[in-house]
């Protein structure tokens, strides 16, 4: 199974550029044109802050880009919150946030309110969202009720294990000056999936690509696609660079997963066909 993990799109509704210059729509449709060639997605993973501004528009916007790319691929997608994301104008469009191909919801099960949460099996391997939204504030955080469906959904295991997918990831930032708020009760989360079969769990939030565990799950951090963080600059100073990017996520294993950072940009070379065939065996295509 092949995930295209997106996140942090940070569309508006009225078509004004994020708060760094950059045209987000522009930004998402240039990426997904980029990724055009990758023909064999099983499944979209958007992990937050979808909105910027929070309106219906962003939603649509999002649904209507993101949903096209997907059902080119016969993929569903699964969409979850952020700290800039509005819960109201966001179910209203996009409900649990798991649509089918169809863009009709997907979800097999789902709980509503002030705490949701929502899971779709897929290839055997059980996808679980979580709303980690604050209203009004950076931090994420998960709530009781979504802790208890969650311990109660993971006392049976599926058949090749599950993968969670939230915004605000349960790892440090790796510069204590820029660390920005994350999710405040990874021990909680921890918690409730000692023991069980989440091999992996998907977040965004920080703008990079990152890596840890929490517990035994693999922990991915997947990059911007409005825009980059970048640690270059050193311990004093934020950095955002321009360009897109996404993650593709092999799950053939899902207990092995592997991850590879696609970034959009202009393309200097490529090759293919008998070409490529001679570059990997090692030999010249004059040979």
């Amino acid at each position: 199974m092949r995930v295209l993990h997106l996140s942090d799109t940070h569309l508006t509704g009225d078509g004004s550029p994020h708060r760094t210059g950059v045209d987000a729509a522009e930004a998402l449709t240039g990426l997904l044109a980029d990724l055009e060639a990758l023909q064999r997605i099983d499944l979209v993973v958007v992990t937050g802050d979808i909105a910027d501004d929070g309106s219906q528009g962003a939603y649509r916007l999002a649904r209507d880009l993101i949903g096209a790319y997907a059902a080119d691929r016969g993929a569903p997608v699964l969409f979850t919150t952020g700290n800039a994301d509005d819960r109201a104008n966001f179910t209203a469009v996009l409900g649990s946030g798991h649509l089918g191909p169809s863009a009709r919801p997907c979800a097999v099960d789902a709980i509503d309110g002030p705490d949701r949460a929502a899971a779709t099996a897929l290839d055997g391997i059980r996808f679980i969202t979580l709303d980690t939204l604050v209203p009004g504030k950076v931090h994420g955080r998960i709530g009781p009720e979504q802790l208890a469906w969650l311990r109660g959904l993971l006392a049976a295991p599926a058949p090749r294990g599950t993968v969670l997918a939230f915004h605000h990831p349960p790892i440090r930032f790796p510069n204590a000056v820029q660390e920005p708020p994350k999710l405040i009760n990874p021990a909680d989360l921890a918690e409730a999936i000692h023991g069980t079969d989440v091999h992996v769990v998907l977040t965004g939030h920080y703008h990079l690509q990152l890596a840890g565990r929490l517990g035994a799950a693999m922990v991915w951090t997947g990059p911007a696609v409005v825009n980059r963080r970048d640690l270059s600059c050193g311990d004093e100073a934020v950095r955002y660079v321009s360009g897109s990017a996404a993650t593709l996520i092999d799950l053939a294993d899902p207990a092995a997963p592997v991850f590879h950072t696609l970034q959009a940009g202009t393309t200097i070379a490529e090759i293919g066909g008998d070409e490529l065939q001679k570059a990997l065996q090692g030999t010249s295509p004059e040979d």
